[in-house]
């Protein structure tokens, strides 16, 4: 791995730290508001996306060179891919552990796909060509 390359992920990792206060903010807020669990993470997976699409663009990627229409499309291909598996971890977390707090459940599968979202954002998301 290139320093660049550690310093973006470091950027990636602060801002998914603020993803995943946004995620577990609306989770906690859509719960409180007596949705389920499941359709409240439906919900609080997408605020997330909005946030850390429009701060990885400012601070982590930069912005594509082909406008953020196309960008955002890619972005949603990626952070749906990436927020499917995620929210399959989270069902089945909850599903096979009924004890499991939804917030540990978020915590743990939003942690199992840090990569694969790093790794589908710079490569595909925000290319520069």
């Amino acid at each position: 791995m290139t320093r660049d390359t550690v310093h973006r992920f470091v950027r990636f990792a602060l801002i998914g730290g603020i993803g995943f206060i946004v995620d577990a903010g609306g989770l906690l807020l859509m719960m409180q508001a007596e949705l389920n669990a499941f359709l409240a993470r439906v919900v609080s997976i997408a605020l997330a996306m909005l946030v850390t699409w429009r701060l990885n663009r400012a601070i982590t990627f930069g912005a594509s060179h082909d406008g953020q229409l196309r960008e955002g499309a890619r972005y949603a291909l990626v952070a749906l891919g990436v927020a499917a598996l995620n929210y399959t971890i989270y069902a089945a977390l909850l599903l096979a552990i009924p004890a499991c707090p939804p917030l540990i459940a978020t915590a743990l599968s939003t942690g199992a796909c840090m990569i694969i979202s790093f790794a589908g954002y710079g490569r595909f998301a925000f290319r520069s060509a």
